[in-house]
């Protein structure tokens, strides 16, 4: 899976970073995707976050983790036709926004460390781009008992 990564707060390290894509690169096997995806990964601050979220969402407050999906299904797609011998293209998840600042008040707040909370940050938003969701509690418990397993089988338990 080809991640790209931006760090708009120019305060995340290159090893945290990288071990985010090792966790994301984990998950996605988890689900079985093909070498071929793409998605990005968008560090940002609280204030950065908040405009998104009343943009996109009409909540005027920062969030930790907001998901752009690319494959949303919908009854007006177009299927995408390749001849035998084309090359297919990459399939492209989506985007992935974390605040860095509330990953921090987070951790404090829960308990458990940074780490943890990124990680679990961008698995959460990794499924939302997968088209897992919370709105119903049958939902809910199928994405968190996944988040769960991914996190415990990589080792970043509470």
């Amino acid at each position: 899976m080809d991640i790209t990564f931006i760090d708009e707060t120019n305060t995340v390290s290159e090893t945290k970073i990288k071990e985010i894509e090792e966790l994301l690169q984990f998950a996605a096997k988890k689900l079985s995707l093909s070498d071929e995806t793409e998605m990005s990964v968008t560090f940002m601050d609280n204030p950065s976050i908040q405009e998104i979220n009343r943009t996109y969402r009409g909540k005027d407050a920062p969030t930790d983790v907001i998901s752009f999906a690319l494959e949303d299904e919908g009854e007006d797609e177009i299927p995408v036709i390749f001849e035998e011998d084309d090359e297919p293209m990459p399939r492209v998840l989506g985007d992935i926004m974390i605040s860095i600042d509330r990953a921090k008040e987070q951790a404090e707040e829960y308990g458990h460390s940074y780490d943890r909370e990124l990680g679990f940050l961008a698995v959460h938003g990794f499924l939302h781009i997968n088209g897992y969701d919370h709105m119903t509690p049958e939902d809910e418990a199928e994405m968190f008992g996944l988040q769960k397993e991914i996190l415990d089988a990589y080792g970043l338990k509470r």
